[in-house]
C-alpha cells in the first residue's frame, strides 16, 4: 500500500532558516498529521482501539472464565495459577536474556572508534521538538539544543506549540532563539497528542534526518554527529537509531530512584539486548534519530496512540526496518510526584496495550511479515509485558494466602500441580534475582553504585506499575486517546554530574 507523503516536501539540504514566532495554520498540513496513517494504512491505526473480533475473542474468553470459576472452583483456581505463571515467565526471560548479553558486553573488546565524518559529508537534520506548558523549562531547553555540535547550516530546530500555549512560546521568544530555530504552532484539533503535533511539524521538516526531543531533554552535545556514524556504519536497512536515555534527577525521592533503576536497566540492558537479538525494538520516547525516507514509508507516527514510539519501532520492523541502539546519552527528568508518575505510566501502558491490539488485528499478517522468531518476540515483549503488569497483584495475593493456609511451601507430589509450583517457583526466584543484578550490572556500569540497593524496592514499584496497568485498561476502554501531560521542572538539568549526584542523594 503506498503511503501518503507529506504535505511539503522539499529538497533535502537546507542553507539557512529564518526565525518565526509562529507559522500560518495549514488545513492540509492539519489533515495531514490527523489522518494521513488512518487513511493511507488503516490497519495500522490505533483510531478504533480494538477490532470486533478482537472483541468478541475478549467477551468469549472472559465469559468461559467466569463460567469455569463458578461451577469448577478447583479447575479454575488452578487455571489461574497455570496463567500467573505462564505471564510471568515470558517477562523473566527477557530479564534474563538482558542480564547475559550485558555480562557479555562488559567482557568484549571496547568498540572501534570510528574517524570523525568531515562537516562537508553531514546531511542536513531536523529536530522536532513538541512542547506543551513548558514555559518554565523553556530556557534550558533552548540551551541544550544550542549546545549541539553541528553545522547551523545544515540543522534547523522546530519547537513545536499548541495554538492555545502562549506562556511557552512568549518563554522561548525571550530566549532569543538562534537563525536555524523556528517555533511552530499546531492548530487546535483532536486528539491532541504527541504524534498529531509530530505529525504537523514534519510537514515542515527539510532535513535528511530527523530527530524527537522532549522539553527536558540534555542530550550530548556529539549526539547527532554519533548518529550520523551509527547510520553509516548499520547499513541502508537500518531506519532508525535510538539514543540511551538517563535521568538527571534520581536523588529527589523513592519513584526517581526506581525510574532510574528501570531506565538503567532499559536502557543499557534490555533494548540492546533485542537490538542484538534482532527483536522488535520499541522505541523511547526521545532521541530517536530517522531516515526521513523512511519515516515517511512508514506513516510517521499514529496520532491516536499515546506511545507512538513504540507503535512506530514495530511498524518499521514490519517492513523489514531495523532500530539499532547507539552509543550516545540524553539526560530526563523523571517524574517526582505520585500523581505525575501514576499519569504517566498510565498513558505508557495503555499506548503498549493500543499498539499490541493494532498489531495483532492480523496474527498471520503479522507472524508472515516478521518471521516466526520475531513474532514470537513481539509476543514477549508486548504480549508479557503487558499481561504480567495485570496479573502481578495476583501473586502477590497468592503467596500471602498460601502462607497463610500453610500451602505455599507444600512441595505436590507429582504430575501437573509439581510443574505448575515450579514454575511459579522459578518465577519467584529468577524474576526478582535476574532483576536485581540487571539493575545492579547496569548501574554500576554508569557509576551509580550507592543506588543499588535502591533495588530493594522494585516489588513495591512493580506493585504500583500493576495499579496503572488496571486505570490503563479503564482509559482505553472509555478514553484511549486522552493523553495525560507529564510536568516538568527541571531541577537538576544544570547540573549533571549523576553519579556524584547519586552517591550524595543516598
Amino acid at each position: 500500500m503506498d503511503v501518503q507523503q507529506p504535505a511539503c516536501t522539499v529538497g533535502p539540504e537546507i542553507t539557512g532558516f529564518l526565525h518565526s514566532s509562529t507559522e500560518h495554520a495549514s488545513p492540509t498540513r492539519l489533515d495531514q498529521a490527523v489522518n494521513g496513517l488512518r487513511l493511507s494504512q488503516p490497519n495500522f491505526s490505533a483510531a478504533q482501539s480494538m477490532s470486533r473480533l478482537q472483541a468478541g475473542f475478549v467477551a468469549v474468553l472472559s465469559g468461559a472464565g467466569v463460567t469455569v470459576w463458578a461451577v469448577a472452583p478447583e479447575v479454575g483456581g488452578r487455571l489461574g495459577l497455570s496463567l500467573l505463571a505462564l505471564a510471568f515467565l515470558p517477562v523473566t526471560l527477557i530479564r534474563i536474556m538482558a542480564l547475559w548479553q550485558l555480562v557479555r558486553a562488559n567482557k568484549a573488546r571496547p568498540a572501534h572508534v570510528m574517524a570523525p565524518i568531515p562537516e562537508s559529508e553531514l546531511p542536513s537534520y531536523t529536530l522536532l521538538v513538541p512542547l506543551y506548558l513548558e514555559g518554565s523549562v523553556a530556557a534550558g531547553l533552548v540551551s541544550a539544543m544550542s549546545a549541539l555540535d553541528y553545522p547551523k547550516d545544515q540543522l534547523e530546530i522546530l519547537f513545536l506549540t499548541e495554538a492555545d500555549d502562549y506562556e511557552t512560546r512568549a518563554a522561548l521568544a525571550a530566549s532569543e532563539l538562534a537563525g536555524h530555530m523556528r517555533v511552530i504552532t499546531v492548530p487546535d484539533g483532536a486528539p491532541r497528542t504527541k504524534p498529531r503535533a509530530l505529525n504537523y511539524g514534519l510537514t515542515f521538516a527539510r532535513g535528511e534526518f530527523v530527530a524527537i526531543y522532549d522539553a527536558e531533554d540534555v542530550p550530548d552535545p556529539g549526539q547527532l554527529r554519533a548518529a550520523v556514524a551509527a547510520f553509516r556504519s548499520a547499513g541502508s536497512e537500518t531506519a532508525c537509531v535510538q539514543a540511551r536515555l538517563s535521568i538527571y534527577n534520581p536523588g529527589r525521592n523513592f519513584l526517581t530512584r526506581q525510574f532510574t533503576l528501570e531506565y538503567a536497566a532499559l536502557f543499557d540492558g534490555i533494548l540492546p539486548a533485542l537490538d542484538r537479538l534482532g527483536l522488535p525494538l520499541p522505541l523511547g520516547g526521545t532521541s530517536n534519530h530517522f531516515r526521513r525516507r523512511d519515516l515517511d514509508n512508514a506513516g510517521a507516527w499514529d496520532p491516536f496512540n499515546v506511545t507512538e514510539d513504540a507503535d512506530l519501532g514495530v511498524r518499521l520492523a514490519r517492513l523489514q526496518k531495523r532500530v539499532a541502539m547507539f552509543d550516545s546519552v540524553t539526560w530526563e527528568e523523571a517524574p517526582d510526584t505520585p500523581g505525575a508518575w501514576f499519569a504517566q505510566r498510565t498513558r505508557w501502558i495503555k499506548g503498549w496495550m493500543q499498539t499490541y491490539l493494532v498489531h495483532m488485528r492480523d496474527p498471520v499478517k503479522l507472524w508472515r511479515e516478521l518471521g516466526t522468531r520475531r513474532f514470537f518476540g513481539f509476543q514477549l515483549i508486548f504480549g508479557g509485558l503487558i499481561v504480567s503488569a495485570l496479573a502481578h497483584p495476583f501473586f502477590y495475593a497468592a503467596i500471602v494466602t498460601g502462607m497463610i493456609d500453610g500451602t505455599f511451601l507444600k512441595l505436590p507430589v507429582g504430575g501437573a500441580d509439581a510443574a505448575l509450583w515450579w514454575i511459579c517457583c522459578f518465577n519467584a526466584a529468577a524474576g526478582f534475582a535476574s532483576s536485581i543484578a540487571l539493575v545492579a550490572l547496569a548501574v554500576a556500569r554508569r557509576g551509580g553504585r550507592l543506588l543499588i540497593r535502591s533495588a530493594l524496592g522494585l516489588p513495591l514499584y512493580w506493585l504500583a506499575i500493576s495499579l496503572a496497568s488496571y486505570r490503563a485498561l479503564f482509559e482505553i476502554a472509555t478514553r484511549p486517546h486522552y493523553w495525560a501531560k507529564t510536568p516538568h521542572k527541571g531541577l537538576g538539568r544544570d547540573a549533571l554530574e549523576w553519579p556524584n549526584r547519586c552517591g550524595d542523594a543516598l
